[in-house]
């Protein structure tokens, strides 16, 4: 056999030896039905027993529908792939508090995941678990400071903060959460997926909202376009609808 041969030989063997490598997928997609997603620190400071925030007297020239107080959903609005066998990154998840909020305000993460909150304000913040159960107690952070913390298993564990009302937000810990993303202000997301088939859905407040949205990613192209667009909740139709109903059921 000759050197030429014997190298012929060794290549082939190590195409064999070397893993294939699974490419994702860019998948793109748009969420609607946000309209009844409502930010629930506005509407408790709405609340005359709070004594947080004066509100001045609606202006006859805002429409009604333009005074509620939705939420802001590319920070509030998250998004998750759900699929057998996630896996926590091996990196901290940081969360940043700015302006007596947090970024994101919903995440929905797979068991072990760990989470560093990073105080961007140059004001304290004390962040704690409200339940107790999640083993994050009351802690103060200085400006520029940082607090770690791994949820103890799956579950929803609402943050918030006894310097900063304003502060509340919500950590989902989901079992089958592979990937989480968060849409712009016109609801079109991108998330990064291999190749198979996953349950898209939304979680607002650490609650699941709207529809499940089955998808198939296949291996190529490299992005491809959601058919259909991920529901956040009933279509406008038919929520008035069950409105107008409302009225009527409870007359009997």
């Amino acid at each position: 056999m000759t050197r030429r041969t014997r190298t012929a030989f060794a290549a082939v063997g190590l195409l064999f030896l070397l893993p294939t490598a699974v490419l994702a997928a860019t998948a793109k997609g748009r969420v609607t039905n946000t309209h009844d997603l409502l930010n629930p620190v506005w509407n408790e400071a709405k609340d005359p027993n709070a004594r947080r925030f004066t509100f001045r007297e609606p202006a006859a020239s805002v429409p009604p529908d333009s005074r509620v107080l939705r939420g802001h959903i590319s920070k509030e609005l998250c998004l998750v792939a759900l699929k057998d066998g996630a896996q926590a990154l091996k990196t901290p998840l940081r969360i940043k508090i700015a302006g007596g909020r947090t970024s994101f305000v919903t995440l929905v993460v797979p068991p072990g995941q760990e989470i560093r909150f990073e105080n961007h304000d140059p004001t304290p913040h004390a962040i704690y678990e409200v339940s107790g159960a999640g083993g994050f107690t009351k802690g103060t952070m200085q400006p520029d400071g940082s607090r770690s913390w791994t949820p103890p298993g799956p579950g929803k564990y609402e943050i918030r903060d006894e310097l900063s009302p304003s502060l509340r937000s919500w950590v989902v810990v989901e079992p089958k959460a592979v990937k989480s993303v968060y849409p712009n202000r016109k609801g079109e997301f991108a998330m990064e997926l291999e190749p198979g088939t996953y349950d898209l859905r939304a979680y607002y407040n650490g609650e699941p909202v709207g529809e499940v949205l089955p998808v198939e990613i296949k291996p190529a192209p490299a992005e491809q376009q959601l058919p259909n667009p991920l529901k956040a909740g009933a279509d406008p139709k038919k929520a008035d609808e069950e409105k107008k109903d409302e009225p009527a059921k409870a007359g009997g």
